[in-house]
């Protein structure tokens, strides 16, 4: 088998099947070690080496136990959504694009605001400006 679909993300052949489930969004590493105990595949075997049986059996496993890609994707916007619209606290902070999770904003949150460096240099004038 060359190519593997779960959730409408091709995995890449040639990582180990353990480190190419975390590229499905909603799935970590602790979670595709227990997708793969579950399923009872060798966490060592590599993507491309899965037999269709394999493959079947993961896509069952997590489409039916978790909400993954697209689904997930959705349900997180709708909660930030209706943050936003009861007016509450972190939706106001989503709204105006700073830290939710009380992080400080005087410095060290740059991430958030898009790299802004707002800095007046020195804060003297040159001689030919104070006339």
């Amino acid at each position: 088998m060359a190519t593997v679909r779960i959730a409408g993300v091709t995995l890449p052949a040639q990582k180990r099947i353990e480190a190419a489930l975390p590229i499905l969004y909603g799935v970590g590493f602790p979670r595709a070690r227990q997708i793969l105990t579950a399923v009872k595949v060798s966490p060592d075997k590599r993507t491309g080496e899965l037999t269709e049986a394999e493959v079947s059996k993961l896509k069952e496993y997590i489409e039916s136990s978790f909400k993954v890609e697209g689904a997930l994707r959705q349900e997180v916007s709708q909660n930030i959504k209706r943050l936003k619209e009861i007016g509450n606290y972190r939706g106001v902070r989503h709204i105006r694009g700073l830290p939710v999770r009380g992080q400080r904003t005087k410095t060290n949150s740059r991430t958030v605001r898009g790299n802004v460096r707002r800095t007046a240099g020195s804060g003297r004038k040159s001689s030919s400006e104070k006339t």
